[in-house]
């Protein structure tokens, strides 16, 4: 069995979760690799939903073991709420679920400084999560964060804890509680929590490298999106970390000779949370319909997104980027009602054609975008399990992916349920199971 990376490729919410949890079903490991708990993945099984923020959805298939890798940091008290709300619902983790020793903390002084930086930049604020995810890793590159192995030594977790309070002081004395802001509180609930886990704690490279000497497939697990990386991204309306295949190997500790194959989720429109530019938005009805047919309201937050048409010049950025084998292309069936769908081919930039060579993420705020459209199939498709089924108009849209992108369309979300999914080769399903053709 090959081990697989799955990346998003456009601005989020494209549905990883669900492609986790589907190749998650022939994986013996299932690894996040970066990113907080300001990324959520949702996955409805039958009539249960579940929104995962921290851990990995390969959790919910019972022959899988979860790994959180260096690259994430990590928010305690949403991890373990994750644990006991899994465990609620029969989902057992005990066993299966570990985190590296090396992750840093999100701690709640993390979340004051974001909310203080959103504030000072106004009406330039990036549109955060506010869930303390940069200054986390702010702390972690500068050197002061500290880490889940911090937990086990009291004395240094105290010296640690003691300077950040000192370098923070202004904003833990704006910001905080009286309770929040007491360094007692927190390094006992910090130690605390370490004993409770202290199990789950691995050298998480180790982990990985005894996993491929025994031959277990690995599936790695990447948070966020390509077009929010903080290298490749619509900077500086992206996240902290490296979401691109980079990502994967310097946030759990393998080398790239691990990865055998790159899905990338693209969804069958656009969307985009926060601010930032978005070329192919739509403000009209199409966009309100899109917004609402496709429940676009973050698992996070709540925000409801913007919404537009398939932008193919920046997904097929994403595509060469991280080298993708194989797209999955998710809420097809959010299109069924449109008489007419368009797709972004191009760029003009002061009314001229500029190659994707010649612009950069700041003309995307300016550029008009040059479509293709296609007539809607004007039928449902909700639950179609077969690509023939399709109807013609739809595998035309479909086709027309893959040849611009150059990547074969492998799965096809035409609902939101597990079920509810084509599976094109290398990954087919055989007598109700899914197996790696």
């Amino acid at each position: 069995m090959p081990n697989r990376v799955v990346i998003g490729t456009q601005w989020g919410d494209e549905g990883k979760g669900k492609v986790v949890d589907i190749l998650s079903e022939t994986s013996d490991i299932v690894a996040r690799c970066q990113g907080g708990a300001n990324a959520g993945h949702t996955v409805i099984i039958g009539d249960r939903k579940f929104v995962l923020h921290l851990i990995p959805s390969g959790i919910l298939h019972p022959g899988s073991t979860c790994l959180i890798g260096n690259g994430v940091v990590l928010d305690i008290e949403q991890f373990f709420s994750e644990i006991d709300q899994l465990n609620s619902e029969g989902i057992n983790t005990s066993g299966r679920l570990f985190v590296s020793g090396l992750t840093h903390l999100v701690l709640p002084y993390h979340k004051w400084a974001e909310q203080f930086n959103e504030e000072e930049l106004g009406a330039s604020k990036i549109g955060t999560t506010l869930r303390g995810i940069g200054p986390a890793y702010t702390d972690k590159c500068s050197r002061s964060g500290i880490r889940v192995f911090d937990m086990f030594f009291p004395d240094k977790l105290r010296e640690k804890l003691e300077i950040n309070f000192r370098i923070k002081a202004g904003i833990i004395s704006r910001f905080s509680s009286e309770e929040h802001s007491n360094i007692d509180t927190l390094h006992k609930w910090l130690v605390q929590h370490g004993e409770r886990r202290r199990d789950m704690v691995v050298d998480a490279s180790q982990f990985m490298h005894d996993a491929c000497r025994d031959r277990k497939s690995m599936l790695f697990e990447g948070a966020q999106v390509t077009l929010l990386d903080i290298d490749f991204g619509t900077f500086p309306f992206v996240t902290s970390s490296n979401t691109t295949i980079g990502g994967i190997m310097t946030g759990i500790g393998v080398p790239p000779c691990y990865i055998d194959e790159t899905y990338g989720v693209v969804k069958a429109y656009t969307t985009r949370v926060g601010s930032g530019p978005f070329p192919t938005e739509l403000t009209d009805d199409a966009g309100k319909m899109l917004g609402e047919r496709g429940a676009e309201f973050g698992a996070t937050t709540g925000r409801p997104r913007r919404c537009g048409w398939l932008d193919l010049k920046l997904l097929k950025r994403s595509v060469d980027l991280n080298g993708v084998d194989y797209l999955a292309l998710t809420k097809l069936d959010v299109l069924d009602d449109l008489p007419e769908i368009k797709v972004c081919v191009d760029y003009k930039i002061d009314s001229s054609i500029r190659n994707s060579e010649s612009f950069t993420f700041y003309d995307l705020g300016n550029v008009e975008p040059v479509y293709k459209t296609f007539n809607g199939w004007m039928q449902p498709i909700s639950g179609v399990t077969n690509f023939q089924e399709l109807p013609m108009k739809a595998r035309e849209y479909i086709n027309f992916i893959e040849e611009f992108t150059g990547a074969k369309i492998a799965l096809i979300s035409t609902g939101p349920s597990r079920e509810e999914t084509i599976l094109m080769p290398p990954i087919v399903r055989t007598n109700g199971s899914v197996v790696y053709h």
